[in-house]
């Protein structure tokens, strides 16, 4: 059986590593994970040239929202994101899922932070709406959403919506006036929030996606005044965990494994901060 990753740029994504540990792990030595590059324009026609020996796919930047069309069924939680980031085929269908809300969940529960009474997120792409559901799924009926353009986050807006989040729309010249909150959610890529490590460091808690370069600089700076810090790997690994189970029908994952692949490669790799990767 074949699944691949999908994404562009992808050449730096961790899932394959994560994917293959799991399938060494499980036995299943007749299964093969890679990355393709693939954006918008390509996603259609790579998709109807997939074969029955395909199992699923993981999507990332730029067609985690491009892919909702083409696919037969959607699970609710997917169609409320706006967004999926698994592929699962099943009797000739191409159904669509979404496993970063539980990854962030995971990865939160798993640092120890506690569900938040109220929670700021940094940026409006389809991670900040995954995030958002998560919160919700947390108990947090509303949150701050920081953008530097309200007008290009409709999208993550009417996610809030359909999760029935009532969501505050701010920008960063005024962040200084939204962080009285018990948990922050950096969606910004790698160097993003830099200029606002100062400003951010007194927070609680902060969950930042980026995996490398790490720590941030922001994620440094909450650190040292005490904060507690999630980086943007455990989100990948236990988002990547749901996707072992759903491609495969397997129960037992085995997330250590999985964990020390993803955590060896990343020391592997001597990545400029200009290539940094952010994503699945």
């Amino acid at each position: 059986m074949r699944a691949a990753v999908l994404g562009s740029p992808i050449v730096h994504s961790l899932s394959p590593y994560l994917h293959r540990a799991a399938y060494e792990a499980l036995g299943l030595h007749d299964w093969r994970y890679e990355a393709i590059e693939c954006d918008e324009a390509a996603l259609p026609g790579l998709l109807d040239r997939l074969g029955g020996e395909w199992a699923g796919l993981s999507l990332t930047m730029p067609l985690k929202r491009a892919v909702l069309p083409l696919l037969d069924t959607v699970s609710e939680l997917a169609l409320q994101v706006g967004g999926a980031n698994t592929v699962v085929f099943s009797g000739g269908a191409r159904h669509g899922e979404n496993t970063d809300v539980y990854g962030i969940v995971r990865a939160l529960a798993e640092a120890g932070v506690a569900p938040p009474r109220a929670a700021t997120v940094l940026g409006g792409g389809a991670t900040a709406s995954s995030a958002l559901a998560a919160l919700r799924e947390l108990g947090l009926g509303e949150a701050t959403l920081v953008v530097r353009d309200p007008a290009r986050a409709g999208e993550t807006v009417e996610a809030a919506e359909r999760l029935d989040m009532g969501l505050a729309v701010q920008t960063f010249d005024k962040l200084d006036t939204v962080l009285e909150v018990d948990l922050v959610v950096s969606t910004l890529p790698a160097g993003a929030a830099d200029g606002f490590a100062g400003l951010l460091a007194g927070v609680p808690a902060l969950f930042d996606v980026v995996y490398a370069p790490w720590p941030t600089r922001l994620a440094a700076a909450v650190a040292e005044r005490g904060g507690v810090v999630v980086g943007g790997f455990p989100m990948l690994l236990h988002q990547a965990v749901r996707q072992v189970e759903m491609m495969t029908g397997r129960t037992g994952v085995p997330v250590e494994a999985m964990r020390a692949a993803g955590k060896a490669e990343i020391v592997r790799r001597a990545v400029p901060a200009d290539r940094v990767f952010r994503g699945g």
